[in-house]
Parts: C-alpha cells; sequence; structure tokens
C-alpha cells in the first residue's frame, strides 16, 4: 500500500475516532439555557408526551468512551491504519504459520506412523480410518459430498469404480497429482438429430453387448474407440470412463447425454500432494478405497 493510501486511511480513521468522542461529549452537555429547556420541552405527542432531550446516565456514556478507548489501543497495538504494522507485530500470515506448525507438532508424529502402514492395515485401524474422514472432510466432501456420493460431474466414490482407476496406488496418485479429462463436442459430426438420438441409444445399451447392426457402431468406431475402448470398457490412461457399467458422472437421461455428445465435458481433479504431503495422502488413499468396502 502506498504512502498516500496509508494516510487517507489513517487520517480518516483517527478523525472519525476523534468525531465520534466529540459527538458524544457534544450531545452529552447539560442544556443550562431556558430557550433550550423550552425547545426541548416543545416536542409534544399525542397532547401530552412531552420529548425531553436529556443527557444520557453516566454508565451508559462511559460505555461509549471505554469502547473508544479500546478502539484507540487496537489500532495502536494492531495493523490498522494502511502500512503501520502496530506495535505488536501481529499478521495473519505469522498467526496462521504459528498454528499450523502447532498443528504438525501435534499431529505430524501421528500422520508419519499411518503413513508407514500399507492400505489394507490403515483400513482395518479405525485411528487411521477416523484421520482419514477427517482429511475427506477437510479436503474432497466439497465436491464429492459428505456421503462420497457425489454429484453430477463429481464421481461417486463408493462405487469402487474408478475412471483412472481404483486400486491403493492409483487412487494416491490421483489425489497427489490430480487428474485432467476431456470428451471432446460432436456436434459437428452428429449433424442431425436422429444421428444423436441413435448415439444415445447405442451408448445407453453398450452394457448388454456392443449392438454391430446399429447405425451408431460405425460411428462409435471412428469417433469413440480410442478413448471408451472396443467394447467400451474404457481407457484409464486417457481417462475414457467405463460405458458397459451402469455409473454416469454426468448422468444417463437423455439430455444429459446429449449434452455431452453435443457440447463435450471437461473434467480437472486438483493435485493435493502439494496440500497434503505423502503420509496424509496415503492415509486418505486408504478411506477412499475403503469407501467401496
Amino acid at each position: 500500500m502506498n504512502l498516500v493510501w496509508t494516510l487517507y486511511i489513517a487520517v480518516g480513521t483517527l478523525v472519525s475516532l476523534l468525531a465520534c468522542f466529540w459527538l458524544i461529549v457534544w450531545t452529552n452537555r447539560q442544556r443550562a439555557s431556558d430557550e433550550e429547556i423550552a425547545e426541548s420541552e416543545s416536542h409534544v405527542w399525542d397532547e401530552n408526551v412531552r420529548e425531553l432531550n436529556n443527557p444520557l446516565p453516566m454508565w451508559w456514556l462511559w460505555l461509549f468512551i471505554l469502547t473508544l478507548i479500546w478502539g484507540f489501543g487496537y489500532f495502536v497495538l494492531y495493523p490498522s491504519l494502511g502500512n503501520f504494522a502496530g506495535t505488536l507485530g501481529w499478521s495473519q500470515e505469522a498467526q496462521y504459520e504459528a498454528e499450523v506448525a502447532a498443528a504438525e507438532a501435534r499431529y505430524g508424529p501421528l500422520f508419519a506412523r499411518f503413513g508407514s502402514l500399507p492400505v489394507e492395515e490403515l483400513i482395518n485401524d479405525p485411528d487411521a480410518m477416523r484421520a482419514g474422514a477427517s482429511l475427506y472432510a477437510n479436503y474432497c466432501s466439497q465436491c464429492h459430498g459428505a456421503n462420497a456420493l457425489g454429484a453430477i460431474g463429481f464421481a461417486n466414490l463408493t462405487t469402487g469404480v474408478f475412471t483412472f482407476g481404483g486400486s491403493p496406488a492409483q487412487i494416491e496418485q490421483t489425489i497427489n497429482n490430480g487428474r485432467v479429462w476431456v470428451m471432446p463436442p460432436s456436434g459437428a459430426i452428429l449433424r442431425t438429430d436422429e444421428q444423436v438420438d441413435e448415439m444415445i441409444r447405442f451408448v445407453r445399451n453398450i452394457q448388454d453387448g456392443m449392438d454391430t447392426s446399429s447405425p451408431a457402431y460405425a460411428q462409435y468406431m471412428s469417433l469413440c474407440v480410442a478413448c471408451h475402448g472396443p467394447t467400451g470398457e474404457g481407457n484409464m490412461a486417457l481417462g475414457g470412463p467405463n460405458l458397459a457399467d451402469d455409473i454416469w458422472v454426468y448422468g444417463s437421461s437423455d439430455a444429459a447425454l446429449r449434452k455431452t455428445l453435443l457440447e463435450g465435458r471437461n473434467g480437472v481433479m486438483p493435485a493435493h500432494g502439494p496440500l497434503l504431503g505423502p503420509d496424509r495422502a496415503h492415509i486418505l488413499a486408504a478411506y477412499v478405497h475403503s469407501l467401496s468396502r
């Protein structure tokens, strides 16, 4: 913050503080003259209710004054006046770093112990699963839901079906490095409603077997086979989901499939490795793996 803004904030704040003090003193002064008393008593409501401008009770007045004194002290001690850092040298960054360091000192050894155990052992350890549930609530529930059932565009983690693989190592890799997947739009190729409807029927029925007699089969083999495989089993390397099951991340209604075909989809799973570190990522992977069991 430059000097101009610092002065603007500091001067404006201090002048406002002094103005509040002056207002309290002025409004609380005694009305000594006959003219002021007469003016006060001239406010009559409902024929006989008089509004008198009397001073505040002293205890109430001192509450206002003490609040102003507290505010002035706060401005001196804490960074409240532009670039002035306050006499205590407090900052939100320093407080955050201190709290993180304290939490790491307290919980770091626990996470380190769990991080050294294999996944199967962690799944059977109630303390490890409680730690995993806490990590999930903080880092995953916003997208995948508190119950891990997912939402449109976010995978259901309880099915055991993962586009990029559901082994503990694959889940841990997804958590650490994130994932990006793209379903390119096919609106320029599927130009008629009949072609789109035929492809929707074909894709929805793949779980019953590939219908090689369908008019959409040839288009599938030219447009979709690279990502979804010749039998619709998917391609984990490219993030192509399995079409032969009944799990649809973006929905299986006609409207949802039409949108997917014509407009495509873009998905991102953010990398959490820098946030979690290896031990927490390992525990979280074990917890996510346990959800489908």
